[in-house]
């Protein structure tokens, strides 16, 4: 079990899930990068200072259409600069303010990309350690990804924050109750870049449905069955979840990872939470009662809240 508490006004999830975006700090100074990817698309990467020899470069996977500017990519990169920590935002593709340049996007189990990158960074900083941490969506991946590569992988410590790890059983929660609320914001971040897309002259013939079409895919399961598996290679949105779902892959993980959860998260069931047999040797598992989805608010007040994530994250970046 989890050592977080919160405080008492801040017990209910969904004040741990929306009070930390409306109360985003300060982004520190970043400089950008583009990455060419081996189909002839691109991803950004944000940088946070200059990894110095030997120095670890903390990387950053951002979830569900979120990108530097996410209330906890901000608070990450604020306490990775108190650190002294070089740090870099992946960002997905489509998610730095650009529209990416092929049909395609990004989905949950899109491990090729951040593959890709951590080659790229192994190439450049061959002496830096690379340490990683992983949001939501950005935390199934990685998840996957460790688990892919088990011990060719090039992550050498790897956090995983409220991931989906099993995506059907997460689509169903937020179609329920007030996660409702949640799956509408998101799918209509979804359907605009859809949209934009359609109305792309190039793209145009390409995309798997029509731009009458795309306003009435509501829910995640929709979206996923008509868009993001036609659109990646999937059969349909059951073989998406499948295939794509982290949880197999955490019995494979062979580098020292940390997997937080909170079971009051609004976007998930307790499906999501691995049973010990799930989970390698190397896998430290922590499941809070609450703390909703990527808030873990441990004290302050509304208008200035603290948090338990950064320092849990940090430490354990560093603890080797």
């Amino acid at each position: 079990m989890s050592k977080f508490r919160p405080p008492r006004w801040a017990r209910s999830p969904h004040v741990q899930t929306i009070l930390p975006v409306l109360t985003k700090v300060k982004l520190p100074p970043l400089q950008r990068e583009r990455l060419t990817l081996n189909d002839g698309d691109f991803i950004d990467l944000d940088w946070l200072g200059t990894p110095q020899k030997n120095q670890p470069i903390v990387v950053i996977l951002h979830g569900l259409e979120g990108s530097s500017d996410s209330h906890y990519v901000r608070r990450i990169l604020n306490s990775c600069q108190q650190s002294g920590l070089a740090a870099v935002v992946h960002h997905h593709r489509s998610c730095s303010g650009e529209q990416n340049v092929l049909p395609r996007s990004y989905h949950s189990g899109d491990t090729v990309d951040i593959s890709h990158m951590f080659t790229n960074l192994k190439a450049q900083f061959p002496d830096s350690p690379l340490f990683a941490v992983g949001y939501s969506l950005g935390g199934n991946m990685l998840a996957k990804y460790l688990g892919e590569q088990q011990q060719q992988s090039l992550i050498e410590r790897a956090i995983v924050v409220s991931a989906p790890l099993k995506l059907s059983a997460c689509a169903k929660r937020l179609e329920k109750g007030f996660s409702r609320i949640y799956q509408s914001h998101l799918i209509k971040q979804l359907q605009s870049k859809l949209i934009k897309k359609i109305e792309t002259p190039a793209f145009k013939d390409k995309m798997p449905v029509t731009k009458e079409r795309a306003p009435s895919l509501n829910s995640f399961y929709e979206f996923d069955d008509k868009v993001t598996a036609p659109l990646h290679g999937f059969k349909g949105v059951d073989d998406y979840y499948l295939r794509a779902s982290g949880l197999p892959y955490l019995a494979t993980i062979s580098v020292p990872t940390l997997i937080l959860h909170a079971k009051d998260d609004p976007f998930m069931t307790d499906e999501v939470i691995p049973t010990a047999e799930h989970l390698s040797d190397f896998v430290q598992y922590e499941l809070a009662q609450h703390g909703g989805h990527v808030g873990f608010i441990n004290g302050g007040n509304l208008l200035n809240p603290s948090y338990y994530l950064e320092p849990k994250i940090i430490g354990f970046l560093l603890s080797h």
